[in-house]
């Protein structure tokens, strides 16, 4: 089997993440793998070290297409990419499937409803993913994937150098692309002004970056509670070093890093936007609260500052929630193990 993955994204972000963390596992099986990604960009160098074919296109649509030549299945990783599915597949008759990450509209264009209804499988990584799939074009079935938790793995002494450099207090952790028009870090620095009234020895970690760092940071001017990193490879040290976790988003797909703070069994607050409400649950494992709502976000870390037992149990109440996803893995066992005829009526 020789498959493709495509994504030609600039940045490396969750879904470049997801990508990565796919490959890392399709190595391990039978299949031919094939990456396509932008010229340059950071997603083909951290693959690397896999030891696969990657082609690195300059993110049009011809070349991106090209590239697909001579595999058995398409994958696509972003929307954009799906046109290059839909051609590859009037050129050779090959098949792609198309994972949808985001909740933005889908352009209402003919050729939008080509590509996606020509799709062999459409996956989206929460149910309200689908949703916008669905309301885009009712003809299409989608089914719903979940993103993984990334496995990251804290260093016990880079952990301790992190909170060295915090100081005493609680450490506040934000981790993400700094793009304030969809994360909403402006909100954590509200935060970190107010807080910094009623608890001086409190840090706001804001581990990322992007186009909005410089802004971010001239908006942060003055306060020695919010400590920027900018692009580290090392999130699992921060996160293990983290005693709460926050995500002030005005939209996700579905907020993939909430996985890796729960395996780090941090408590979150968070905002539910996209698929957060299906991994927050207000009062079970986090805090959820409006969006552009700095005041509401100052309520809840200060709320669980005060409250240690509820850290606590935040924290601890994610273990049901893993159960419950993994429960998925009997199933997944049991369609790899069916007979043909079997599985495709799965």
């Amino acid at each position: 089997m020789r498959l493709a993955h495509i994504n030609v994204a600039r940045k490396y972000r969750g879904g470049e993440r997801q990508t990565e963390l796919l490959l890392q596992e399709l190595v391990k099986h039978d299949v031919e793998l094939r990456l396509i990604a932008r010229r340059g960009a950071p997603l083909a160098q951290r693959v690397s070290s896999l030891g696969i074919d990657i082609r690195q296109v300059s993110g049009q649509l011809p070349g991106v297409v090209r590239a697909t030549k001579g595999v058995d299945l398409v994958h696509i990783h972003e929307g954009r990419s799906i046109y290059a599915g839909l051609v590859r597949r009037w050129l050779s008759g090959t098949p792609y499937i198309a994972t949808r990450r985001v909740n933005n509209p889908i352009g209402g264009h003919r050729m939008a409803h080509l590509a996606y209804r020509n799709a062999a499988a459409v996956a989206a990584v929460a149910p309200q993913v689908a949703e916008v799939v669905r309301a885009f074009d009712p003809e299409i079935d989608v089914c719903t994937i979940y993103s993984s938790s990334s496995g990251l793995t804290a260093d016990p002494t880079a952990v301790q150098a992190i909170r060295q450099r915090a100081g005493s207090g609680l450490i506040v952790g934000h981790v993400g692309a700094l793009d304030n028009d969809q994360k909403a870090q402006e909100t954590i620095i509200a935060a970190a002004r107010e807080l910094r009234q009623h608890d001086p020895e409190m840090r706001f970690f804001i581990v990322g970056g992007g186009r909005d760092e410089p802004m971010l940071r001239e908006l942060a001017a003055g306060l020695d509670n919010v400590i920027f990193t900018g692009f580290v490879d090392n999130v699992g040290d921060y996160l293990g070093a983290f005693d709460i976790f926050v995500l002030p988003s005005r939209r996700e797909g579905v907020g993939s890093i909430l996985f890796d703070a729960m395996e780090h069994s941090l408590p979150i607050v968070a905002t539910p936007v996209g698929g957060v409400p299906d991994i927050v649950h207000d009062g079970e494992n986090g805090l959820l609260i409006d969006v552009d709502a700095p005041a509401e976000l100052s309520k809840a870390i200060l709320r669980l500052a005060r409250d240690a037992e509820l850290r606590r149990r935040l924290h601890c109440a994610d273990l049901h929630d893993r159960v419950h996803w993994l429960g998925y893995r009997d199933d997944i066992t049991r369609l790899l193990n069916a007979s043909g005829e079997d599985r495709e009526q799965s």
